[in-house]
């Protein structure tokens, strides 16, 4: 089993947590990045052992309008601070992930700046796609050219360009050398080049034994991407989205179809599953009933694939888009007054890290479905038996078992008596079943108090403007087939749409989860 199939990660967007400013003004280096080696020992505190953070390099904003590759961005720290921190995850258990913006730069990265100083001779034309000098920009470049997401700051390169690749390839080899890393996460892969991700799946294998691939993919069929020659695993977006809804809609038919039909594509490890990321509202913000923490982070953390935890929600954090802006879902944040005052939430995080690291089922045990109604969903890993309830009410449930089970984070005894588990669940409630034999760890109970109780909603924010179709219609007044034909289309826009991609969406007939479904798109 190679590292990451056990892993448990942790996500930080650095520039937010670090405090940096927001535009980078390329001054002297401010050794931020130090600021947080006092986060590694909470990071293994809750049993992770995996640290996706980015982006690191050099760029003019947010991160992703990368101006040098090979350099830490300078509100953070230099090379060395890197190096040492690298070090230090390391040195207490924590493999490293970098973020990679391998699909496009920023107006101040080498090749554009030259193409920008010397236009039709520049060597560099070709590292761009689509450059069009009769064109023109917001910029009044006197040129064209294509980019990401309708955003000329993030300037698309040319993927079919050896040069580029190579120059891609390098980095990679020049970040494992200099800064020992243990992998990468692709942002914008569903856009990538499949060729340019084939060779670098390639290089990842040489540089290093099970450097570890992992792309952002949104939408469609994710066993394109994740497989034996392209990537080891992908975003798990369809997850999130069931995650969310599934539980405001009460609705546990989407969570446990979403699981079926990856397992049906074979994804299995595969999938890198979240309940809130740096791009999406925190986790405690979308569920309307903040109590469904609890069974949201059960399911997170037991389902089949590789759990990641967004920092600052292991606290019960919130975080909203506003305005189009995404600063509040990247905050800088104070570890040591958080971890002052008693937090359930956090003991939550705590004890289902500490599960996920002793219990290997969880890691590779077979799923078994053993229970399902709309607001109860029972499944199997391996020996383990998992039980959630999203209703207002307690909740029963019949299961085949044999033996005594411990809860482990209720530390509640059940014993099945002829083949049959009784167990019951309170509102809004998750446990994990642990068969109770010679060896078998035990698990300090969660007192059920510190179950987050429904708190009073926040003031509501003005009425944003419906979000609508091509067509004019909102989304909102859609019926269940119109929404279904907007969704393929959106598909369509952003690549080919499989058979197995249409029948995903005809099959899913649930007014809000189709509404959230294609709001989702870019």
């Amino acid at each position: 089993m190679a590292w990451y199939e056990s892993a448990l990660f942790y996500h930080i967007y650095p520039l937010g947590l670090a405090g940096a400013p927001r535009k980078n003004d390329y001054s002297q280096p401010v050794h931020r990045l130090m600021d947080l080696l006092p986060w590694l020992g909470h990071i293994r505190a809750l049993g992770c052992t995996g640290l996706y953070i980015g982006p690191l390099f050099e760029s003019g904003s947010h991160g992703y309008d990368t101006t040098d590759y090979r350099k830490l961005d300078t509100r953070l720290g230099d090379n060395a601070d890197l190096m040492r921190f690298v070090a230090a995850c390391h040195e207490v258990g924590i493999r490293v992930i970098l973020d990679a913006v391998f699909n496009h730069t920023g107006r101040d990265f080498f090749a554009f700046r030259d193409l920008l100083a010397h236009r039709e001779s520049s060597p560099f034309r070709d590292w761009y796609c689509h450059v069009d000098f009769g064109g023109n920009n917001e910029y009044n470049d006197g040129f064209s050219y294509e980019n990401w997401g309708g955003y000329n700051l993030l300037a698309k390169l040319n993927l079919r360009n050896p040069r580029v690749v190579e120059y891609h390839l390098e980095s990679v080899r020049f970040w494992v050398k200099e800064f020992d890393i243990d992998g990468l996460r692709l942002d914008t892969a569903d856009v990538l080049d499949f060729d340019f991700m084939r060779r670098l799946r390639e290089t990842a294998a040489a540089v290093k034994p099970e450097f570890w691939l992992m792309g952002e993919v949104i939408h469609g069929d994710y066993s394109r991407w994740a497989n034996d020659s392209i990537l080891h695993a992908v975003t798990n977006y369809h997850l999130h989205k069931a995650l969310y809804s599934g539980h405001n809609d009460h609705n546990y038919f989407e969570i446990a179809h979403t699981v079926k039909r990856q397992l049906d594509l074979g994804m299995g490890s595969r999938l890198y599953n979240f309940a809130d990321n740096h791009d999406v509202e925190r986790i405690r913000t979308k569920l309307r009933n903040p109590a469904h923490f609890l069974p949201v982070h059960v399911l997170l953390c037991t389902l089949p694939g590789i759990p990641s935890l967004y920092y600052g929600s292991e606290f019960g954090i919130e975080g909203r888009k506003e305005r189009g802006s995404d600063a509040s879902l990247r905050p800088c944040l104070d570890l040591s007054g958080l971890l002052s005052q008693p937090n359930p939430y956090l003991d939550i995080i705590r004890a289902l890290g500490q599960v996920h690291a002793r219990e290997q089922a969880l890691w590779y045990g077979d799923y078994r479905e053993l229970q399902l109604t709309t607001t109860q969903y029972a499944f199997a890993r391996g020996d383990l038996i998992i039980t959630v309830n999203n209703g207002d009410s307690p909740a029963a449930f019949d299961l085949p078992g044999d033996g005594i089970y411990a809860g482990a984070l209720s530390g509640r005894e059940a014993r099945a008596e002829g083949g049959r588990l009784r167990v019951e669940l309170p509102s809004c409630g998750g446990e994990i079943w642990i068969p109770q034999r010679e060896g078998r760890p035990s698990y300090a109970p969660i007192a059920r108090s510190i179950q987050p109780p429904a708190q009073p909603a926040a003031p509501s924010a003005p009425t944003p403007e419906p979000r609508r179709a091509a067509s004019g219609k909102p989304y909102e007044d859609m019926t269940v087939s119109e929404l279904q034909a907007e969704i393929l289309a959106k598909m369509a826009a952003n690549g080919p749409v499989t058979d197995r991609m249409r029948q995903d969406v005809l099959e899913n007939v649930y007014h809000n989860s189709l509404l959230n479904w294609v709001r989702s798109f870019r």
